[in-house]
């Protein structure tokens, strides 16, 4: 009887921690968030702006970010999960060089998994160059709250 009860606590368990996983892969709510400053995103430049972000498919590698007055400003973006603190609020992290706004990180609140862009071309070059004028190659941090 012990034994039968604590297979239905298992599977329960199991059958939960499947549901969670499967939940947080869906496609979510979009996020937005007002950008005040432009912005590069895979090469391309976007406006400051107010933006959207949501998935493009089931699978949470792929978003595209768009800029809700004027859709021609858009982006697919490939992303990579990170791990940290769960946020209270969520946020979109740039990394900044002089006026050279990347976007780098997007967390959604209560999420421990973050989606992390690489690094894209420009920033890389961005980085030699400072680093070549003997500058310090370590971005500044920007962080706004999405709504």
């Amino acid at each position: 009887m012990k034994r039968g009860a604590f297979c239905l606590g298992v599977s329960v368990c199991v059958l939960v921690l499947m549901t969670a996983t499967a939940f947080a892969q869906l496609p979510g709510i979009p996020i937005r968030v007002n950008i005040p400053f432009d912005f590069l995103v895979r090469g391309k430049t976007l406006p400051a702006g107010e933006y959207e972000i949501s998935r493009l498919s089931d699978e949470p590698q792929v978003l595209e970010i768009s800029n809700i007055r004027n859709r021609h400003d858009h982006a697919a973006i490939e992303t990579d999960p990170v791990q940290g603190t769960v946020p209270n609020h969520g946020k979109v992290v740039f990394h900044r060089y002089g006026d050279s706004y990347f976007l780098h990180e997007i967390w959604t609140t209560g999420l421990e998994t973050g989606r992390e862009l690489p690094a894209s071309h420009q920033e890389k070059m961005l980085r030699r160059e400072t680093l070549a004028k003997g500058e310090s190659v370590e971005p500044q941090t920007v962080v706004l709250a999405i709504y």
